[in-house]
């Protein structure tokens, strides 16, 4: 599991979350801050502004295209096993 970084990004309790929640929501929309969750001291989640999880999952999509195609490349160099041999090797009716 990755370590955090210090995170420069404002912390805020979530008890105090729950009672700014719409002032918390308009810095994170309109303001384009990143808030960091925290509960008895530890970070437990963020509340990012909508354009960073659009970011997060086209960064995901990529990587996954990446291993998708490094997949195709290996079963072009090895080949494939049949499934037939796989459940006889595994006992699989």
């Amino acid at each position: 599991m990755p370590t955090m970084r210090k995170s420069t990004n404002p912390a805020v309790t979530t008890a105090v979350a729950r009672k700014n929640f719409s002032d918390l929501i308009n810095r994170v929309a309109y303001g384009k801050d990143r808030v960091v969750l925290t509960r008895r001291n530890k970070p437990l989640a963020a509340v990012v502004p909508i354009e960073d999880i659009a970011l997060i999952e086209e960064i995901e999509d990529r990587e996954d295209l990446k291993a998708a195609q490094a997949a195709l490349r290996e079963v072009k160099r090895k080949g494939t096993i049949p499934w037939a041999r796989i459940k006889k090797e595994l006992n699989l009716p």
